[in-house]
């Protein structure tokens, strides 16, 4: 697929997960995803600030196996369900391969690496951001 412009995505670190190949992990992280850890490149360390043991966050990737050529799939790999395009899916497979992962932290580590839980990502995926969960009582 031909693109039409660019923009630049710098990754700010990289999954390190027993999950090893595609198929090896759950279709989303509370399907028996593995903890994991984050290695944040020291560059970006100073960004963590704030993030503590307890938090939710939403770890952003660049699923750097996924086919970039893909419009429409069998939803969750299930060939009995109608073809649906990917951007009604959360399928890996997509023009951007923007992975988005909610995850609780099980410890921060000060020279860069989070422990996280429920993370699906495999092993050397590249972290192109991290985000908060906000917790609003109120939308007004």
């Amino acid at each position: 697929m031909k693109t039409t412009g660019g923009y630049d995505v710098l990754p700010i670190g990289r999954v390190h997960s027993e999950l090893s190949q595609r198929h090896q992990a759950p279709k989303q992280g509370s399907e028996g995803a593995p903890d994991a850890r984050l290695e944040i490149f020291p560059k970006f360390v100073a960004g963590l600030e704030g993030i503590t043991v307890g938090s939710t966050i939403i770890v952003l990737t660049w699923l750097h196996e996924a086919q970039r050529d893909v419009l429409r799939v069998h939803p969750r790999d299930d060939e009995t369900r109608p073809q649906t395009g990917v951007f009604a899916t959360r399928s890996s497979d997509r023009p951007n391969p923007v992975g988005l992962h909610r995850v609780a932290v099980l410890q921060v580590e000060p020279t860069g690496w989070l422990h996280v839980q429920g993370l699906e990502a495999i092993n050397k995926t590249p972290v192109i951001d991290i985000k908060p969960v906000l917790h609003r009582l109120n939308d007004s």
